[in-house]
């Protein structure tokens, strides 16, 4: 995923830098951005409350197949081989049980997070929008997708700053004199 973002960042750069001169190009870290607004702090605290969760009742299962099998070794010598194959068979099942909750909780945790940073993304994108219309940009790239950028192309604080003001609207109004 890095290395594809690199070179979508790499092929961007080299699009840029055979352009005119007169392009002005930044960067924005969006993801440092939207945690650090007020809504993307809210959002980050109540994901980590949805895991923290989600994490103490996967914990709690483990401990219990943890016991189950310590258990199960410890009787292994007592127990008939039909007795000792049916409560492994049982614990398999129960920690394929387990395995499959975990993978639903990843999948409810990506639907969270999903339903919680989508519009704070969207509202950042108009925050940038704004940024690069005041500032003059024709170009704002996300700095994970680049490999280096110098530090005073970061526009990040100016998108923090905007964002949290409630500068969100729509697109800056487009300079006629560009095509």
């Amino acid at each position: 995923m890095k290395a594809a973002r690199a070179l979508v960042g790499l092929a961007v750069f080299t699009v840029v830098s055979t352009a005119l001169a007169e392009t002005k190009v930044a960067t924005v870290d969006v993801q440092r951005a939207v945690l650090q607004t007020e809504e993307g702090m809210r959002a980050a605290a109540t994901l980590q409350n949805f895991t923290k969760k989600r994490q103490g009742e996967l914990d709690g299962l483990q401990e219990a197949l943890q016991k189950e099998q310590d258990d199960l070794r410890k009787q292994a010598a007592l127990l008939s081989r039909n007795a000792f194959q049916r409560r492994t068979e049982h614990w398999q099942r129960r920690m394929l049980d387990v395995q499959t909750r975990f993978i639903q909780y990843q999948k409810e945790l990506a639907g969270k997070q999903q339903e919680l940073t989508g519009p704070i993304l969207q509202k950042m994108f108009g925050a940038i929008r704004r940024v690069a219309g005041r500032k003059g940009y024709d170009l704002i790239v996300d700095k994970a997708a680049v490999p280096f950028a110098r530090a005073d192309l970061d526009l990040t604080d100016m998108v923090v700053q905007t964002f949290n003001s409630g500068d969100t609207g729509e697109d800056a109004p487009a300079d006629p004199s560009k095509p």
